[in-house]
């Protein structure tokens, strides 16, 4: 995500993404607060026994975001003030960086607490890969030129999309398309629709 957010033009940030009512400076402004999230949550051990994992972690919705929660408004107001791309990316790269390195010396099994849970830190990481993967596919939305998600970080998130949903999705769909669908980013075709069966109904998730 730092890479691809540091090869961005500065244009790019006033562009759509993926994200309803979000620019790509307001999704990357995001990924600061992710980053930053990560550092607190390593750093707040927890006791007692996991009430997450990485698959009940999430809270699952089947209406989709409108941009209009108080946090999400947040943080449109959050990315202006940066008024430079440059300032964004620093962030993002200073934070982000950081978050890496805490998050290679963490003990995979140590518990810690975020939302008013308990989870495993291998757990805790591997939401992030779930998300930071689907924020990948956000940032790229309307952004031809730009290089995917890493393809084990895709093929983890579907892995995971599949446990969340009950059903895995058919061996014709590739990775991306697999969590574009599934996630409500974007419609499934006719011929997809026919393929997902009786996956279909239980789809999209929406990811919380």
């Amino acid at each position: 995500m730092r890479t691809a957010v540091a090869e961005l033009p500065d244009e790019d940030f006033a562009r759509p993404s993926g994200c309803a009512g979000w620019l790509v400076r307001d999704l990357v402004c995001h990924l600061v607060i992710d980053a930053q999230d990560v550092l607190i949550t390593l750093a707040t051990p927890a006791e007692g026994a996991p009430t997450r994992d990485a698959v009940t972690y999430w809270e699952i919705s089947r209406t989709p975001p409108t941009g209009e929660d108080p946090l999400d408004a947040l943080t449109v107001r959050l990315a202006a003030a940066y008024e430079e791309p440059r300032l964004l990316k620093f962030h993002l790269d200073d934070v982000g960086s950081a978050a890496g390195r805490a998050a290679g010396l963490a003990d995979p099994a140590l518990r810690v607490g975020t939302r008013d849970e308990v989870i495993t830190v291998a757990d805790y990481l591997s939401v992030y890969v779930m998300e930071w993967t689907l924020h990948h596919l956000d940032l790229i939305a309307y952004l031809p030129d730009a290089a995917d998600p890493p393809a084990d970080g895709l093929a983890r998130a579907r892995e995971m999309l599949e446990k969340i949903a009950g059903a895995a999705f058919p061996a014709s769909f590739s990775d991306k398309d697999a969590l574009l669908v599934g996630t409500g980013r974007r419609a499934p075709t006719e011929a997809e629709r026919a393929e997902l069966g009786d996956l279909a109904a239980k789809l999209p998730l929406y990811l919380g």
